[in-house]
């Protein structure tokens, strides 16, 4: 039966490997290699490379799709720490596995993949090599805040962006966090406990009785400017997706007397925040 694996790459530490399907793995791969291959990177791919856990994992976007489920798998893998990348569909021939390693370029990369050094725009080949020199780091779960500071305000206060409210800290007391969990009761309890000096999260979808959004005037009551995006704008628990993608769809009474409006952009919506005068 003809290999339908192709040695692209080897040193002491494993190969890259080209191949055709996901499908064409087998137990040689386990543990030491990355994985070039031309089936999208969804998750059922996933899933069939991850029976012989490679080391690293390169795929094609697909498109992306509704939903996101061409490149799906890069957070299935992720969740399991394993480096894994998308190459844009249109850089290469599908079903070649050869010319995906060839002149396949990074359209999408997971944080275990930026880890080692993977980036956006790099030749498909590089980012193998990469993958296969270089390890993801092990964080916990509480580690990874993607916290970013977007914007400096007014009297030392910034927009701060990370993908949870409860990686909040003691110096957001003076800040805006844009985070991307919903605003229900439970959401209103973390915000209480950081204290920001205002806060945009998710609707979460809205939910029964507008509970994705009932913090809302609690949070007012306590002193606390904020508001939420229309979680079909923005990624629940992608920060910088609320911040670059969300539109505002709900805002509390201290919020709106700022000049944060329903269908302003986020981003728009916490530099009102950020700006506003302290009480």
């Amino acid at each position: 039966m003809k290999d339908l694996q192709h040695e692209m790459a080897r040193t002491a530490r494993g190969a890259i490997v080209a191949v055709d399907s996901a499908a064409d793995l087998d137990e040689r791969n386990r543990g030491t290699d990355v994985v070039v291959t031309a089936s999208y990177i969804g998750v059922l791919p996933a899933r069939l490379a991850m029976e012989h856990a490679p080391r690293a994992v390169i795929g094609f976007d697909g498109g992306v799709g509704p939903e996101g489920v061409g490149i799906a798998g890069l957070w299935y893998y992720e969740a399991l720490n394993v480096p894994a990348a998308a190459v844009d569909v249109m850089s290469i021939i599908l079903g070649d596995g050869i010319d995906a390693y060839r002149n396949g370029r990074i359209s999408f990369a997971n944080r275990p993949a930026r880890d080692c050094g993977v980036e956006i725009g790099m030749a498909a080949h590089d980012a193998a090599m990469l993958m296969l020199e270089n390890d993801p780091a092990k964080p916990g779960a509480y580690a990874v805040t993607n916290r970013t500071v977007v914007e400096d305000g007014p009297d030392g206060r910034q927009v701060v962006v990370t993908d949870s409210i409860v990686f909040g800290t003691e110096a957001d007391r003076r800040n805006v966090l844009v985070t991307a969990g919903h605003t229900g009761r439970s959401g209103a309890r973390h915000i209480e406990t950081v204290g920001p000096f205002g806060f945009i999260c998710s609707d979460g979808g809205m939910g029964r009785d507008n509970s994705g959004i009932a913090g809302l005037p609690i949070t007012n009551a306590l002193g606390i400017a904020g508001a939420t995006v229309d979680a079909r704008t923005a990624r629940l628990g992608d920060g910088m997706s609320t911040y670059r993608d969300g539109t505002i769809s709900a805002a509390n009474d201290l919020a709106l007397a700022c000049g944060v409006v329903v269908g302003m952009p986020a981003r728009v919506a916490a530099h009102h925040l950020v700006n506003r005068k302290a009480v």
